[in-house]
């Protein structure tokens, strides 16, 4: 082998492919290992600073200061960190990099904001759920008088509709109570006595009307059977409600007492 090696150096196209074959390592080698680094250092490498957690305009400045490119890449809400804040770098601080290298930054769009929604003309219920759907809070609950709207119906909010609020937030409402005149609903009297009718009544801003007795032997007396408006229908305040009340005897006419 030794042999065939030494008589083949002999010859002078095994010296050039040699020659070659050498050439080219030694161009791979300086190509890899210094051409490369040189081309791709040629300006330098510096660390990222940390621009996370200031705004916007103060973290592309330092970015331009150090020699870097700022690009604004993304924006997404956070609660934790204002509006128009830095939330996330790419590359991270303190990375080495290339001299001139953009730098994309996340910016903090603030907290998650939603849209209140239209309560006037709705129920308590109605607004409290409305309200809970988007992501808001029923505030303070006032009442007031309302020609406008009936009662138990919201009539005005404290944030309009429209507007934008970051989630959580309270709406206050105020609560139509009737008009001025009064818009009492009407209680249940029947199967009451005629006092505690009256009682029942009076606490709700009514009065007892017309009595008419009822004859009959089977029920018990004194006891009120039918009203009139009835229960649960709407009356101005100081309405009078008239009453049927049982009254011992043959069921054969009413007697009606009218009050005053």
């Amino acid at each position: 082998m030794h042999v065939f090696l030494a008589r083949n150096l002999q010859k002078p196209w095994v010296r050039k492919l040699l020659i070659l074959a050498g050439a080219a390592v030694a161009f791979f080698l300086v190509v890899n290992y210094v051409a490369l680094p040189l081309y791709v250092n040629r300006q330098g490498t510096l660390p990222v600073p940390n621009v996370t957690g200031i705004p916007l305009e103060q973290a592309k400045e330092s970015l331009l200061h150090a020699g870097f490119e700022p690009v604004e890449s993304d924006t997404r809400p956070d609660p934790e960190q204002p509006e128009g804040t830095v939330v996330f770098q790419n590359p991270p601080p303190q990375t080495i990099v290339k001299a001139g290298r953009r730098i994309y930054l996340t910016i903090s769009g603030g907290e998650v904001r939603v849209t209140v929604p239209q309560l006037r003309g709705r129920s308590l219920r109605e607004a409290k759920f409305a309200l809970e759907r988007v992501g808001l809070k029923l505030g303070a609950v006032s009442f007031e008088t309302s020609t406008q709207y009936p009662e138990n119906t919201i009539v005005a909010q404290s944030i309009p509709p429209e507007a934008r609020l970051p989630k959580g937030n309270r709406v206050s409402i105020t609560v139509s109570s009737g008009s001025a005149a009064g818009g009492a609903v009407v209680p249940n009297v029947v199967g009451k006595t005629v006092t505690e009718a009256e009682r029942i009544l009076s606490a709700a801003g009514l009065k007892a009307g017309n009595v008419t007795y009822r004859l009959s032997h089977e029920l018990i007396p004194n006891t009120v059977v039918e009203q009139f408006p009835r229960a649960g229908e709407t009356a101005l305040a100081g309405q009078n409600v008239d009453l049927f009340v049982i009254k011992a005897g043959k069921p054969e006419e009413e007697i009606q007492v009218p009050r005053r």
